[in-house]
C-alpha cells in the first residue's frame, strides 16, 4: 500500500500570519512537492493569489497548479460540500505530491476538519501530520480576542451563571486546544515582558504539553513545521473543544466580510491612513488586498490587523491584467456602504 500523504493543517485567527507561513514554506520547500488548499472568508481569493505569486507556483491557472482555493465558505462547516471533492482530486495525484498544507479560514474550527480524515475514502490515502496554530502575539497582547484570564476567573467566581467568554475567545481557545505546535508570531512588535505574558496565557489554554516556537514574520524552517507524524485524526479525544457536545455549531453571524473592487490607483500612505481611521470607527478585524499604485509596475499587497498595517510589492502587474485595487474587509456588523463611500472619495 502506498504511503499516506501527510497533511498539515494551519489554523489561527484572522491576520495571524498563516498565509505568510505557507508562502515561506513554498519558497523554501527543500525539494518537496507541496499542494496547498486555501479556505477564505469572503469571495475574493486574496490569500490564494498571494501564494501563487511566491514565484514557485504557476499563476497561469494551468491544470497542474498545486494551489486549490475554497472561497466564501468555512471549512469547519462545509467539509462535505467544499473540502471532500478537493481531497479526492489531490488523492488522485498522490504520486506527485509529497505533502499537503491546508490553510483554514481565520474563523474556522480545526477539529471538524480533522474529523473528515476519519472518512474511509480519505483515511486510506491521507493523514493529518499535525495541526499548527499561528498566534499574533501583538494582537493577543492588545486583548483583540483573548480576554484577561484572571479577570474572567474573578467574574465567574462572583457569578457562576455568567458566561464571560466571547465567540472569538472560544475560537481562539479551540484553535489552541487542537494544536501540535504553536507559532507565536510577530514577536518583533512587543517587548520581552509582553511576549512572556502572552506565552503564559497560551500555556494556560493548552490542554497538554505543546511546543511554542517564536517568529517575527512567519519565517520558520520546514523541519520545524513538517514531519510530526501525529496522526491527529486518531487522537482527537485529547483535543477538547467548546463544541464537542454539539451536532452543529454556529458562528457569530454579525461577523461578515465585504469586498471592494475599484478601477483606480491609490497613494499607499493616504490609503493606509484612511483604512486606519475605518478600523477605529468600525469593528474591523482584518483588511487585506492588492492596491494599484500610481506610476508603479508592481502590485502592492496591503494587510491590516485592527489598526496595524504592513505592505509590500509582491510581483509586477501582468500585461493582460486590469490594474484594480481589490480589498477585503472582515469584521463585526460592517457598514459596507460607508467603507465604499470613504474610499471612493479619497
Amino acid at each position: 500500500m502506498a504511503t499516506k500523504i501527510p497533511v498539515t493543517v494551519i489554523t489561527g485567527f484572522l491576520g495571524s500570519g498563516k498565509t505568510s507561513l505557507i508562502r515561506h514554506l513554498l519558497q523554501n520547500n527543500q525539494g518537496r512537492r507541496i499542494a496547498v488548499v486555501v479556505n477564505e472568508f469572503g469571495e475574493l481569493g486574496i490569500d490564494g493569489e498571494l501564494l501563487k505569486s511566491c514565484q514557485i507556483c504557476p499563476e497561469d491557472g494551468s491544470s497542474d497548479t498545486n494551489i486549490f482555493e475554497l472561497t466564501n465558505g468555512c471549512l469547519c462547516c462545509t467539509v462535505q460540500e467544499e473540502f471532500y471533492p478537493t481531497m479526492q482530486e489531490l488523492i488522485k495525484r498522490r504520486d506527485s505530491i509529497d505533502c499537503i498544507l491546508i490553510e483554514t479560514s481565520g474563523l474556522a474550527l480545526p477539529k471538524p476538519l480533522v474529523k473528515a480524515f476519519r472518512w474511509q475514502e480519505i483515511r486510506n490515502a491521507a493523514t493529518v501530520d499535525a495541526v499548527i496554530t499561528v498566534v499574533d502575539c501583538a494582537a493577543v497582547a492588545a486583548g483583540t480576542f483573548a480576554s484577561d484570564p484572571d479577570a474572567i476567573a474573578a467574574q465567574r467566581q462572583a457569578d457562576d451563571n455568567l458566561e464571560h467568554e466571547t465567540p472569538l475567545q472560544e475560537l481562539f481557545e479551540d484553535q489552541l486546544a487542537c494544536a501540535d505546535l504553536v507559532v507565536l508570531n510577530k514577536i518583533d512588535l512587543v517587548d520581552a515582558e509582553t511576549k512572556a505574558r502572552v506565552e503564559e496565557l497560551i500555556k494556560q489554554e493548552l490542554p497538554r504539553v505543546v511546543k511554542i516556537v517564536e517568529s517575527d514574520n512567519s519565517q520558520l524552517d520546514a523541519s520545524i513545521l513538517l514531519g510530526f507524524q501525529a496522526a491527529v485524526e486518531d487522537n482527537l479525544d485529547s483535543r477538547p473543544s467548546h463544541h464537542d457536545t454539539e451536532e452543529d455549531h454556529n458562528h457569530d453571524e454579525e461577523i461578515t466580510s465585504t469586498n471592494l473592487v475599484l478601477d483606480r490607483t491609490f497613494d499607499p500612505e493616504k490609503l493606509q491612513q484612511e483604512l486606519e481611521k475605518l478600523a477605529q470607527e468600525q469593528e474591523i478585524y482584518r483588511i487585506k488586498g492588492f492596491v494599484a499604485v500610481p506610476n508603479k509596475s508592481m502590485r502592492l499587497v496591503m494587510q491590516g490587523v485592527g489598526t496595524r498595517f504592513d505592505k509590500f510589492y509582491d510581483r509586477p502587474w501582468k500585461p493582460e491584467e486590469a490594474r484594480q485595487t481589490r480589498l477585503v474587509f472582515i469584521g463585526r456588523d460592517l457598514k459596507s456602504s460607508e467603507i465604499e463611500s470613504l474610499l471612493v472619495a479619497l
